[in-house]
């Protein structure tokens, strides 16, 4: 028994961490970045002490949950470097990686932020950018996407497809596909009316009236 006990102490440890971590990316892509610590604990089954053990601060969680999103953007960007057609490879990488945040609201956010103590995520980033960077200059040498091109413009994009609302994850895609579909053409140096892809369903966000309190009654005044 003795010799076993320490096996069954690090499984649990295993299984605590992959629970927590499963937790957070649910929440993370549904809710954003500001959920609190606690309820991830709640959801993953497991005691904030538990949590807190495994990841002491929010931003150790965040960018654990994410490490595998950014590998795919990192692929992504790699098979756009890739593509002997630069125009092609820069829209390849437009589509994909719109469509990876549009499934994930979590990872834009995480994205955009900074996380002075995750140097790997950071650099990871900084890898991403770069790459697409160097692929956006390749594709002007070509004359076919506009000369006025910037990064900060796949970062608008990626920030506007961050907002799109829809019933369900399937329609959150499609309409991510046609957004970016939309800003392909908005980049080409020379515009071409392309067919987009179909339209998604998407219901509006309803408005948030807040209510006034209750009041509560006052005594009459004694005569």
């Amino acid at each position: 028994m003795t010799d076993e006990l320490p096996h069954t102490l690090r499984s649990d440890a295993l299984d605590n961490r992959e629970r927590i971590l499963e937790a957070a990316r649910e929440v993370f892509a549904t809710e954003g970045l500001n959920v609190p610590m606690r309820e991830i604990a709640w959801r993953a089954g497991v005691g904030p002490a538990t949590l807190y053990r495994r990841f002491p601060t929010k931003e150790t969680l965040v960018t654990e949950a994410f490490t595998g999103q950014l590998r795919a953007c990192h692929d992504i960007v790699d098979e756009g470097l890739a593509d002997p057609d630069p125009w092609r490879g820069l829209c390849l990488v437009i589509e994909r990686i719109c469509e990876l945040h549009a499934r994930d609201r979590g990872f834009t956010a995480a994205f955009m932020s900074t996380f002075p103590h995750a140097v790997d995520f950071d650099a990871g980033r900084e890898y991403a950018l770069k790459a697409v960077a160097e692929l956006a200059a390749r594709a002007k040498s070509t004359g076919r996407l506009r000369p006025d091109f910037v990064l900060d413009d796949l970062i608008l994009v990626l920030m506007a497809n961050s907002g799109i609302h829809a019933p369900s994850p399937a329609a959150r895609v499609a309409a991510s596909r046609r957004f970016a579909a939309f800003a392909i053409q908005a980049f080409r140096a020379s515009p071409q009316h392309a067919p987009l892809p179909p339209a998604a369903r998407l219901s509006p966000v309803p408005p948030v009236i807040p209510v006034a309190p209750a009041r509560t009654p006052t005594a009459a005044p004694r005569r």
